[in-house]
């Protein structure tokens, strides 16, 4: 979810819309993600999508800054366009998928944009329309939505189409897009069941699942968090980490801090960079100070050194 600094408009008409759309479909593609449905309203968007090997953040930063960046250029403004950073949560997609696939493509009613499904169909600026074949989007996985009803197409857009009609008329879903404890048990009568029969279960806002998935979610989540913290208090730091790689690669420590562009330096410093992240949890910035380079540097490295070991 994405939303205009101080609720201001993200798009001003229909040119900005049709190029966000563009450099969405190329950065999810460069990023192997699986898209399931979005919508573009006036002054703010939201996006259903299964992150590829490098995660949501890499695919999220070069689309909003780059978008920012034509925005201001095009309308002569300056400053932030965006509202924070995006809001993401995570989905058990088993549970959820078609709720949320369904419950984005209605935004245009819920604005009263379009009122019948007749219009949303037509609607050229939701996922709706593709998943009904009225539009083409190569970067949409619409089988992942489609195949949920039935293996024939003709047959499972119209169940497709009757699923999102049957919710025409309903208004907000706070389970589906905040409240934590409701949203992680699946509303109140499910909370309120649980607790007349003693169960407990985990919950977290960031996350939108049963409770087992969120246990899950954070049990993996804490592990990580454990290796670091172990590494950190066996007095590993950036420092170490910056030796092994040098000594590894045969390349001198003050060569990294210089600014050399030698192809050999710069895998040296993407390596590092990824492992000082995965390893002990540092940041960009505390990175990119040892370094010697800018933070928005550390994470491109990190994107090509994950990129070198996914190959």
């Amino acid at each position: 979810m994405v939303r205009g600094i101080d609720k201001a408009d993200i798009f001003r008409d229909e040119q900005d819309k049709a190029r966000f759309l563009e450099r969405l479909g190329e950065n999810v593609t460069e990023g192997k993600c699986s898209v399931y449905a979005w919508v573009l309203m006036d002054n703010h968007l939201h996006l259903l999508f299964k992150s590829g090997k490098f995660g949501i953040s890499a695919v999220m930063r070069k689309l909003l800054t780059w978008y920012a960046q034509y925005f201001n250029r095009r309308h002569k403004r300056t400053g932030h366009l965006f509202q924070n950073r995006y809001k993401s949560i995570l989905c058990d997609e088993d549970s959820y998928l078609l709720a949320l696939v369904r419950y984005i493509h209605l935004n245009p009613v819920r604005a009263q944009i379009v009122k019948t499904i007749e219009e949303l169909d037509r609607y050229p600026w939701c996922g709706h329309r593709t998943i009904i074949g009225k539009a083409r989007h190569a970067w949409m996985d619409t089988d992942a939505v489609l195949s949920q009803f039935g293996d024939r197409k003709r047959k499972a857009i119209s169940g497709y189409r009757q699923f999102v009609q049957e919710e025409l008329g309903s208004g907000q879903k706070p389970e589906l897009t905040g409240g934590g404890l409701i949203r992680s048990h699946g509303g109140w009568s499910r909370v309120l069941a649980l607790q007349r029969s003693g169960q407990q279960q985990e919950f977290d806002e960031r996350i939108l699942g049963t409770g087992e998935f969120v246990h899950a979610i954070l049990r993996e989540v804490e592990e990580r968090q454990l290796r670091q913290t172990r590494l950190c208090r066996r007095g590993k730091g950036i420092a170490d980490i910056i030796r092994e790689e040098c000594r590894k690669r045969g390349v001198h420590e003050q060569e990294l801090v210089r600014g050399s562009r030698r192809q050999k330096i710069s895998q040296a410093r993407a390596i590092i960079a990824l492992r000082c992240k995965e390893e002990i949890g540092c940041s960009g910035a505390e990175i990119a100070r040892h370094l010697g380079v800018n933070t928005t540097s550390v994470n491109r490295a990190v994107e090509r050194a994950a990129a070198l070991s996914a190959d």
